[in-house]
């Protein structure tokens, strides 16, 4: 018996006799309200355990030799596809054409043109390989051997003892138009040039001038600053620099570089189902729906945006990770002849440049980890409901305390349970 005892006097929830228990109405309004307040607390604790937020870390990239997907889709309402080039540039060296992007149809030339009218509407894709579908000479005239106009060196075509597959010829317009470029000439429309006119250039050119274009598609970048351009005429490239054939353009003053911003985003997507359960609320993409369209002559002009872009990786409850990017962006628009902004006439600009759009690249050497994860854990749930429980149960008894004191000494009521 003495060793019960000594366990019994470890009890810290003593009990009262029944009889000397004292039940008032106050007491049961307290109890009832006690009640309703821990079931909301309970389940607010609930909801705070199954919501799902994105919990963000800084770490230094160290998948810098990894490629960056590029997904652009952009309308150039005022500007031909046949003049329109498009072209990536990034400072290690490495270049990636118009034409190489369109004809080879990989992830990484995966890009198309799209002819537009002047409404907007899709006319048909671009048909890059119209030198492959006519005849590289007459077909009556198996010696034919077209001239490159001073573009290239033909003066051994003449000599008796030259084999055919030995001269130098300039057997399409195209051929023709590469001559020009090498030389640093212009070719223009193409008119006065026997090859383009046979093909039907010249009057493709000018029958498409009035047309716009759209540029949409996929490729992968390196992870380095570099730029991305839409300009007009093809490239050239020689030991001065990369330029561009834009004589035609400078002629033709309807043409302009008005733009509309359908998509552009760097990196894989998330699909609608991550962006609507996870609810992120991340601008990951801030260009998309830009709409460039001025009512000042945007002739000669270039339009500009300096993209800073962050790689980022989501990591989801379901195991699912998706290597993205987020960027931030500037804009700015400048005539190429110089003189002062549209909307700042505080604001000049010198002369120089080309007109197009261009995009310039930043890549951050940090990445942000956003990984999903609940509120709270399961042993904060726990502990949380015990406290929540523990504070209403104290609070409501020191409630009915002051009202159970304060009722008898004001009221003079008795100590005792009328029911009784």
């Amino acid at each position: 018996m003495a060793k019960r005892s000594a366990i019994v006097s470890l009890d810290a929830f003593s009990k009262a006799e029944e009889d000397v228990r004292i039940r008032t109405r106050m007491g049961a309004t307290i109890t009832l309200a006690c009640l309703a307040t821990t079931t909301m607390l309970l389940l607010s604790e609930w909801w705070q355990y199954t919501r799902i937020v994105s919990q963000s870390t800084l770490v230094m990239d160290r998948h810098r030799n990894d490629k960056l997907e590029l997904n652009l889709d952009i309308t150039f309402p005022h500007m031909s596809c046949d003049l329109l080039n498009f072209d990536i540039i990034d400072d290690s060296g490495v270049l990636q054409y118009d034409d190489d992007l369109i004809v080879e149809g990989s992830i990484i030339t995966g890009f198309s043109k799209i002819r537009l009218d002047t409404s907007g509407n899709e006319l048909e894709r671009m048909d890059y390989k119209l030198k492959d579908q006519i005849a590289q000479y007459p077909e009556d005239d198996a010696n034919y051997c077209g001239s490159c106009y001073n573009a290239l060196d033909q003066s051994k075509n003449d000599l008796p003892d030259t084999k055919q597959e030995d001269k130098v010829c300039c057997q399409t317009c195209d051929d023709v138009r590469r001559a020009y470029l090498d030389k640093g000439w212009s070719i223009m429309d193409g008119k006065g040039i026997r090859q383009c006119e046979r093909e039907g250039y010249v009057d493709k050119i000018n029958k498409h001038l009035g047309e716009g274009c759209r540029v949409k598609g996929t490729t992968l970048l390196n992870r380095i600053s570099g730029n991305i351009h839409f300009v007009p005429g093809e490239a050239f490239q020689n030991q001065d620099g990369h330029y561009h054939d834009s004589k035609l353009y400078d002629l033709k003053t309807q043409l302009n570089f008005n733009h509309i911003i359908n998509h552009l985003s760097f990196g894989s997507p998330l699909t609608t189902r991550q962006e609507h359960l996870r609810k992120l609320k991340l601008e990951t993409n801030p260009l998309d729906g830009t709409l460039v369209l001025p009512h000042h002559d945007t002739h000669n002009r270039v339009f500009t945006y300096f993209a800073k872009i962050v790689p980022t990786r989501y990591e989801f409850l379901d195991g699912v990770i998706v290597e993205t990017a987020q960027f931030s962006t500037k804009s700015q628009e400048k005539p190429v002849n110089g003189g002062k902004a549209y909307d700042d006439p505080k604001v000049k600009y010198q002369r120089g440049g080309i007109p197009g759009l261009f995009i310039y690249l930043d890549m951050s050497p940090l990445k942000v980890i956003n990984k999903e994860q609940h509120a709270i854990s399961w042993s904060g749930l726990l502990l949380n409901c015990i406290t929540s429980m523990g504070g209403i149960l104290a609070v409501g008894t020191i409630i009915d305390k002051i009202l159970y004191k304060t009722q008898r000494t004001f009221f003079k009521k008795p100590a005792t349970n009328k029911s009784l």
